[in-house]
């Protein structure tokens, strides 16, 4: 991560604030995660590149052993109860800083639960995908903190996690193939 100057949330997100408030267009963005190098042979390995911009970043992932896999890498389960986690921390920061509160120490875990015979066709009354996410926060505001504004930051934490409404809302996912036709 490269060092930026350090600013206040208000003095980076007011200009933008105001900007969305007089046109929409800027405030629609796009996200991407791409997964590559899963076909050389091994179908339990490969690596995930989070955003749309080269970070430099590249993460291995394995897959569960409750599915086949080694499990010695985070799995697609794992990133998606990180993403969340990342999300809902991020979020309680950036509020926090805009209540005022300061926070001086901060935990997200997120867990989910998934019944793997949906997935692997073994029951198919058992539905694909995780039954149950918690996330557990913990948190310690400075000392003589109003709990009452805790409780504020929190709900808004919720209500602005972009990961967490859009699991618990739900979001039309399209898919599409492209298939590339080998030299013969």
């Amino acid at each position: 991560m490269s060092a930026h100057p350090t600013a206040s949330v208000r003095e980076r997100q007011d200009p933008l604030r105001q900007r969305y408030k007089e046109s929409h267009a800027p405030a629609w963005i796009t996200d991407r995660g791409r997964a590559r190098n899963g076909v050389r042979g091994d179908p339990f390995h490969g690596q995930a590149v989070p955003g749309s911009q080269e970070y430099g970043v590249v993460w291995p992932f394995g897959i569960h052993s409750a599915v086949g896999g080694y499990h010695d890498g985070p799995n697609p389960g794992d990133l998606l109860c990180t993403a969340l986690a990342i999300c809902l921390d991020s979020t309680l920061r950036i509020i926090a800083e805009r209540l005022g509160v300061s926070l001086l120490d901060l935990e997200v875990d997120v867990t989910g639960d998934i019944d793997v015979r949906g997935t692997l066709q073994v029951d198919r009354t058992v539905p694909v995908g995780f039954q149950r996410i918690r996330c557990a926060v913990s948190l310690q505001p400075a000392p003589g903190t109003d709990a009452d504004l805790v409780r504020r930051l929190f709900t808004a934490a919720e209500q602005c996690c972009v990961n967490l409404q859009t699991l618990r809302a739900g979001v039309p996912v399209e898919t599409s193939l492209n298939i590339h036709n080998g030299a013969s």
